[in-house]
């Protein structure tokens, strides 16, 4: 019966997000960061196994901060502390997340702030706030320059990032032409630039849903010669929800699918580099698919972080459409052993 209501809570709940808070009078500024740890990957406390995945650990948050939620994209630095979040409302998160041993303990010297336009201040419109993914470019999270993906008025501009902060935008990818197609919830979801491999240094963004005839997802590849096609094949009519690569040139590619039914789902996709191409399209691994039998939300954020050992760190981040009781704000990570991914690490 608990797992019933929470089910049926959390499906109205997707289905019909809380408002969300106005960010223009929103200043940069400290915020403190509430965790609970969660020690079973299974609702039932009892985990099953995850085939080449093992559960590392995750943790509820909350804050006090009526600003803290919708997080949409997520970066972690290779020293798997420094963090940047990106929020629905045009917000993001700095700070540094805390571990007990190798299990996530909590977010420290968390900071809060508005994205900007060229005139210093917060995002005015509404429709022009909804920031959905975000992808180092260059640099660190402290001292580089992202892009930001978003949707409702669909592009992708480019920030710098300095110790404070997101700093002001200057710049914007140019967007294909097929991009007009997404509806106005179904924009650039999903974002990153390939850390390695034959596209290395090239931005890769996904539509949440924009199917092509076959109804296979449709993406775009950043060449030197602009914006190319790509196409993600469509198991089960997940949504794509976010996009992160690994320097051998392996992307990520993290699903959802919700249905009144059901509730939600949450898949993680391996893509080798091999194939990888404009006018192609992809086809990967399934290394995970979870369900309400499992600890997981509205899944929208995905960071994989290649460890010393060679092993990979994959986190997870949810969008708690600001319905604070009927959903939660979830980071969860999970372990890649795989000695065929280990031995694709660059040499040092």
């Amino acid at each position: 019966m608990g797992l019933a209501i929470a089910l049926l809570g959390l499906c109205v709940s997707v289905a019909h997000a809380d408002v969300k808070p106005d960010i223009a009078g929103l200043k940069a500024a400290p915020i403190v960061v509430e965790a609970r740890p969660i020690t079973s990957f299974a609702r039932s406390g009892f985990d099953r196994p995850l085939g080449k995945l093992k559960f590392v650990g995750g943790l509820v948050l909350s804050s006090p901060s009526p600003y803290f939620g919708g997080w949409s994209g997520l970066l972690l630095a290779d020293d798997t502390k420094s963090l940047i979040a990106l929020s629905d409302t045009g917000v993001w998160m700095t700070g540094s997340l805390t571990y007990d041993g190798v299990r996530p303990s909590g977010i420290a010297n968390a900071r809060l702030g508005p994205l900007l336009e060229k005139t210093g201040r917060p995002i005015a419109r509404g429709r022009d706030r909804d920031s959905e993914s975000i992808a180092l470019v260059s640099g660190t999270l402290q001292r580089g320059s992202v892009l930001i993906g978003f949707e409702g008025r669909h592009r992708i501009e480019r920030y710098d990032v300095t110790p404070d902060g997101i700093a002001i935008g200057r710049g914007a990818l140019k967007i294909p032409a097929a991009a007009k197609r997404m509806e106005p919830n179904k924009g650039f979801e999903a974002l990153t630039v390939m850390k390695g491999g034959p596209y290395k240094g090239q931005p890769i963004a996904f539509s949440e849903r924009l199917y092509d005839p076959a109804r296979n997802h449709t993406g775009w590849l950043w060449t030197k010669n602009g914006p190319r096609t790509l196409h993600l094949k469509n198991a089960g009519d997940f949504d794509v929800t976010d996009v992160a690569s690994l320097d051998d040139g392996t992307l990520f590619v993290l699903e959802r699918r919700f249905r009144w039914l059901e509730g939600v789902k949450m898949r993680l996709v391996r893509v080798e580099p091999a194939a990888l191409g404009p006018e192609r399209t992809i086809e990967g691994e399934t290394l995970i698919e979870a369900d309400m039998n499992d600890d997981i939300d509205n899944m929208e954020g995905l960071a994989v972080t290649r460890l010393k050992t060679g092993d990979v760190l994959v986190t997870m981040i949810s969008d708690d459409n600001f319905n604070h009781v009927l959903q939660r704000t979830l980071l969860l990570q999970f372990l890649l052993k795989d000695a065929g991914q280990a031995k694709t690490r660059p040499p040092s």
